[in-house]
């Protein structure tokens, strides 16, 4: 669950990645991004045994087909619960480009190799650092 931040009309054309200063993002909506407010509704999936608090962060159901086939191993992303923070994020940031997402692989398969409490405490901290300096897009 995440809180709308465009338009209504931002995919007719279909899925598209976010990028810096999305003209499709609302004035609100860009106020919610940077200051992370838009993902807080995830609470509920994390609530739900759906998500975790620290893990790789879940990618858009409609862009995963694609994902899956031109990047190896990305299957491995979802042998954990998808999380709320990541490595990834704390690290790369959002993804733009399969480029991106590539990268943001790797940051994931490292944590699923070193994922550990202490590990999962300096994600959070990390995160919450760029939380209060409003470091969302």
């Amino acid at each position: 669950m995440k809180l709308r931040t465009m338009r209504q009309d931002a995919e007719r054309g279909g899925a598209v990645w976010a990028a810096r200063n999305d003209p499709r993002v609302t004035f609100i909506g860009r106020l919610l991004r940077k200051m992370r407010l838009d993902e807080f509704p995830q609470c509920w999936n994390i609530l739900k045994g759906e998500m975790s608090i620290i893990g790789p962060r879940p990618e858009r159901p409609e862009f995963v087909g694609e994902l899956r086939k031109k990047i190896p191993l990305f299957e491995l992303r979802h042998s954990v619960k998808p999380g709320m923070a990541g490595w990834a994020m704390v690290n790369h940031g959002y993804v733009a480009t399969v480029e991106d997402a590539k990268i943001r692989l790797e940051y994931d398969l490292y944590y699923i190799k070193h994922q550990s409490l202490w590990f999962d405490a300096a994600i959070f901290l990390r995160a919450l650092v760029q939380l209060l300096l409003l470091r969302g897009r």
